[in-house]
This record gives C-alpha cells, structure tokens and sequence, in this order.
C-alpha cells in the first residue's frame, strides 16, 4: 500500500499527504539536539537491490486479536538498521515495544495489551491497565499521585495515555519515518485540549524521536502537565547495567529512598518484595541526557530533551521480581500531583490558543566505547 493510500484511508487526502512529504524531506538535517540526520550520508540502501522498501525497513499496520488487546491497531517500525518499535495508535501513539539490534530495550507490565476500553480513572486503578512499554505518557490533567483539586477527581498520572488517536498516519521514504498522531484530551464543560505527536527515525540511524505539540483549544486557562514515563526493561536492565545522568542535583522522593541515595545508578538483580525507590533529576537548565549501557547485552540508549522546557527526570528504580523495570522520565513537574503543584506554586498552566512543544531524542549504542564516547553535554 502507497503512503497517500494510507492516509487517504484515515481520513487525509493524498494531495495532503504529498504534501507531508514534503515538508518532511524539506526539514533541516539534524535535530534540536544536534545529531546529524543521514540525508547527509550516502543512502544505506542501493534501491536496485530490493523491491518493495519493507524487505529492510517502513511501517506495517496490525491488529491484535484476542485479550484485552483485541482490536488494537499496531503500527510495527523497522529503520533497517536494527531500530524496531511498536506505535499503539489507541494509547495516545505511545511506543510499546522497542529494541535495537534484536535486542529487547523495555519493560512488558505483566498485564500486556490493554485497549482503552478497559481503563479505570478511579484513585490509582491507572495501574491495571499500565503495560509499561518504552513509553506512556502521562498527563494533561495530572501527573503522579490521584487526589481531588479543583471539585475534580484526578486519577493517577491523568487520562492522556489511554486515550485512542482519533487520526494516526505515516509518511516514509528511503531516508526517513514518520509517524504522525493527534489525540485528544477532552470533556464537555471541561478542558479542551489536543496533542499532536510525531515520532521520526530515520532510514540507517540509530535513534528516534518524539516531537509534540500540546494545545489549549478552550477558552480559559487550565493546568498542562506531561511525563515521559520511559520504561528500561531486561535484557538492558539488569544488575550489569551502567546507568549515567548528567543532573547537577538529585532529589530522594521518600525516605525510603534516601536511604539508598548514595546509590541510585546501581542496578540489582530482581529482589523479592521490593519497594519502589525514586529520585528527582534537575539539570540547571542545560541539555539533559540520562543513558544506559549493558555490557552483557550488547547494546544502550541515552535520552535526551531540555531541561528548560522539562526541568525534571524521575528515576523510577524498581527492582522487583517479575516487577523488574528502571523508569526514566522526563517531566514538567514532580509527582505531587495538581493540587499539591498548585499548593507550592509550582502548577503549570496553558493559556487559550496557547500551544507548548516538547521534544525528546533517543540514541541507541552497541559497544560501550561509543557509549562513553558520545558528547551529551
């Protein structure tokens, strides 16, 4: 199936997708981070030697049938040079499996694929229905802790990731992929708000990214919070793993935590019964990159964003059995939820019309002297 197809399928126009195109191949080549895009590089692929580009990369559409997943629409991403992910169109485009060179990069929750028919916005049921994956995110209305503000119930990390896409396309071509979504985040006599997501990778490199746009499409003033709940999983995340972020502070959440505080870059093996340990990351406003490495594996990624626009990094250190996963997230606050930001002065809000961009960059390594090599500051 042709890219214009496709979107005219979704509800896009093929002159409107040609047109996507475009703009795509007339972007600049590196991104706001500074890597270089490989339209600067001979292409990976000399086109006489295949015929349709899926032998060694683009996008394929599934569904799931089956469990709670069933139905799910699946967007599977190869970039032929051992980037896979996962796009679940019906959860907010998030990303639910990642891996580099056939080897697995997140953490599956035990519960699977869950479409968004099964989700529970009541105190922390969030956690029912959260398969963890590479990436959920968290947000509009709240991040961390359910509590009541406002006269408004506020679940556990807000509603945004289990929310559907109401129009999710792609556009690729022999240098580059991309996925576009828009979901919304809306109520009758509540907030009206929309983001708009695009996750590139391009065709024979080794990183992704993940570009929003979030807008306050209301007509008054409301909160705006996100998280970028990124979930590290084995083989990557084991007791070998070396774990490295260049924060100029680290916060303990909880006591518990303090305790260990000394000690937050140490992974362990799965330990029984295990209490959860997060620690808050600040940069001082300048680029922020936490990265890991598995010596064992084979393979690492860094994570980098602005810490201007989210100032924060929660590690999420669970070392549990079966509940095994290292979270790390970039954030726009920390995990007090709405009516505790808004008690410390510390809520974000959005003007109407007003739209707010967020941009993370994922790079994937397969030997450790490239890891520690690589010039993230």
């Amino acid at each position: 199936m042709k890219e214009a197809e496709f979107c005219d399928e979704r509800g896009k126009s093929p002159e409107a997708c040609l047109q996507a195109e475009k703009r795509m191949l007339a972007q600049p080549a590196a991104d706001s981070f500074g890597n270089t895009d490989v339209r600067k590089e001979k292409r990976m692929f000399d086109r006489n030697y295949y015929g349709h580009s899926t032998q060694f990369f683009g996008v394929e559409e599934h569904r799931l049938t089956g469990g709670r997943g069933d139905g799910m629409r699946l967007l599977e991403v190869r970039n032929g040079s051992g980037v896979e992910f996962t796009v679940s169109a019906d959860r907010c485009a998030d990303i639910s499996r990642l891996s580099y060179k056939g080897v697995n990069l997140n953490y599956m929750g035990v519960g699977g694929y869950a479409g968004p028919a099964y989700y529970d916005d009541q105190g922390d049921h969030w956690l029912k229905t959260f398969n963890c994956g590479f990436l959920t995110t968290c947000g509009l209305a709240n991040i961390g802790i359910p509590q009541k503000d406002g006269g408004e119930d506020l679940p556990l990390h807000g509603t945004i990731g289990n929310q559907p896409s109401d129009h999710i396309w792609y556009v690729s071509d022999e240098e580059r992929i991309e996925i576009h979504a828009h979901v919304p985040d809306m109520q009758i006599f509540g907030r009206k708000m929309e983001l708009e997501r695009t996750i590139s990778c391009p065709v024979g490199g080794n990183r992704l990214t993940i570009h929003d746009k979030v807008r306050n499409l209301g007509s008054h003033e409301e909160p705006m919070l996100i998280l970028y709940h990124m979930n590290m999983g084995y083989p990557l995340l084991s007791e070998k793993s070396v774990v490295r972020v260049n924060s100029v502070k680290v916060t303990p959440r909880t006591a518990h935590a303090a305790r260990d505080l000394e000690t937050w870059d140490r992974m362990l093996k799965p330990v029984k019964d295990f209490e959860e340990q997060c620690y808050y990351h600040e940069f001082g406003g300048k680029k922020a990159c936490a990265k890991i490495f598995n010596q064992d594996a084979g393979v690492g990624l860094a994570i980098q964003f602005d810490s201007t626009s989210l100032p924060y990094l929660t590690e999420w250190k669970m070392m549990g059995e079966k509940d095994y996963v290292l979270g790390l997230e970039p954030m726009i606050a920390t995990l007090d939820g709405r009516k505790g930001l808004r008690e410390s002065g510390q809520l974000p809000f959005i003007a109407p019309g007003e739209e707010r961009e967020f941009e993370v960059c994922v790079s994937f390594f397969d030997d450790i002297g490239k890891f520690d090599s690589e010039n993230h500051e």
